[in-house]
């Protein structure tokens, strides 16, 4: 198959733009909540500068990179001043110096090691780094993420760590054969989110509750989720 040029791809991004506004629209109200109150970030892993710039012109207002290289490849060239950048992929502590003061949250935030880390990067810049923590709701033992048995006494021991600010929670469910199973592991992570939101931790907000990605991001609106992480979902099949 032939590769799609720039303007077709421009065109095809319109057209998906709509459509996941259009889903996030009607999974909020099935929900109970307001559109505006589900922020939508452009998943970009892959994805040509030209073309993230192109989304940011149309009204992206969020994009998350995946890979530290990638990032830092593209970090220049992205219009930084219309769209805040977040980082979403699984992270080294040895890259996280790269990360400090170039993205506005870290998503995937799922060991105390790491946490150490990014809490003395952020006290060495004078900064503090917004995170999410990582759940690994499916308990799979090759996925990255907080076991939700432990979840409380995790974020109980980071959040007294200077340099970083915990602002809610992340997940990946596991590959799903339905909807309804996929909603069964968004609502356990949305219980997650507001009885950690109801016990009032410093310096713990729970302001985000990041889940949802392209093949279920409506499932993970209807069942809470007020940010949703899309990529080929509004710029196509991965390179």
């Amino acid at each position: 198959m032939m590769e799609r040029s720039l303007n077709e791809r421009k065109l095809d991004f319109d057209e998906n733009y709509k459509r996941v506004l259009d889903q996030i629209e009607q999974a909020a109200l099935r929900s109970g909540r307001r559109p505006q109150d589900v922020t939508l970030l452009a998943a970009t892993k892959t994805v040509p500068v030209e073309l993230i710039n192109y989304g940011i012109s149309r009204g992206l207002a969020q994009i998350g990179e995946n890979r530290v290289q990638e990032l830092l490849d593209k970090y220049d060239a992205l219009d930084r001043e219309h769209c805040q950048v977040q980082f979403i992929g699984q992270l080294q502590t040895n890259k996280v110096k790269y990360l400090t003061g170039r993205v506005s949250c870290i998503q995937s935030l799922d060991s105390v090691k790491l946490a150490r880390e990014i809490s003395r990067q952020g006290e060495k810049a004078g900064a503090v780094m917004e995170v999410l923590v990582e759940v690994n709701i499916g308990r799979e033992e090759n996925k990255g993420g907080v076991d939700p048995d432990q979840l409380y006494e995790f974020i109980d021991e980071i959040r007294r760590m200077p340099g970083l600010a915990v602002r809610g929670l992340m997940a990946i469910p596991p590959i799903c054969s339905s909807k309804a199973e996929a909603k069964r592991y968004f609502s356990r992570m949305a219980q997650y989110y507001v009885d950690i939101k109801g016990k009032s931790m410093d310096n713990v907000s729970m302001e985000c509750l990041s889940m949802g990605m392209s093949s279920d991001f409506p499932e993970a609106v209807e069942c809470g989720a007020n940010l949703v992480r899309v990529g080929s979902s509004l710029f196509g099949p991965r390179a």
